[in-house]
């Protein structure tokens, strides 16, 4: 009797797992989200850590798609000055992706390994738009991503509770800055066209 109920036991959790949604069908954002707090959960450690966690998953989903959209910019926009503006945002990006990532692996935290679907929704409105509404759409879109994230940056500069995060943000917030002025000079060139 006892072996019959582990066996149905058993059979009840590979059903269970069966049923579970496939792998491929997760959001990376949402799932480096959930590995930081199981991690932070299972540490017993602050919530300030467990913003620290949310902040460095932010700033990657977004980095990301920053250099996935400045691709495009470079293939689609009709305009000299987003096209340069693209590249540039590649350029700087992966850069900072780069030490994201690097500053992620020492404190133990999980990133997003692609874009998160809130990401691909992004990408795919503006790849669908052609001409000048590209070149408008993006330019308008890096005007406010850049605005969120030069604010999160500065915050995360005094208020994260890792030094080393608090410096990383320290460290990128003035070239946010400085996207995101470069960005309103764009935009201002091509907020008008037809």
């Amino acid at each position: 009797m006892l072996h019959s109920s582990r066996f149905l036991m058993l059979a009840g959790f590979l059903g269970l797992a069966s049923c579970s949604p496939d792998a491929s069908q997760k959001d990376p954002v949402a799932e480096a989200q959930f590995q930081n707090e199981k991690r932070i959960g299972d540490d017993n450690v602050t919530e300030k850590q467990e913003r620290d966690a949310e902040f460095m998953v932010e700033a990657a989903s977004d980095g990301m798609l920053e250099v996935e959209l400045g691709k495009l910019a470079q293939q689609k926009a009709t305009q000299p000055a987003v096209k340069t503006f693209g590249q540039h945002m590649v350029e700087q990006h992966a850069e900072a992706n780069a030490a994201l990532k690097t500053l992620a692996g020492q404190k133990g935290l999980v990133l997003p390994a692609s874009l998160g679907r809130e990401q691909q929704d992004t990408y795919a409105k503006l790849s669908a738009l052609t001409g000048t509404a590209f070149d408008k759409q993006y330019m308008a879109l890096m005007v406010d991503d850049h605005k969120k994230d030069v604010g999160e940056f500065e915050d995360m500069s005094e208020d994260a509770y890792d030094g080393d995060i608090r410096g990383f943000a320290a460290k990128y917030a003035p070239v946010l800055k400085e996207h995101l002025d470069m960005a309103k000079e764009v935009n201002e060139q091509v907020e008008d066209l037809p």
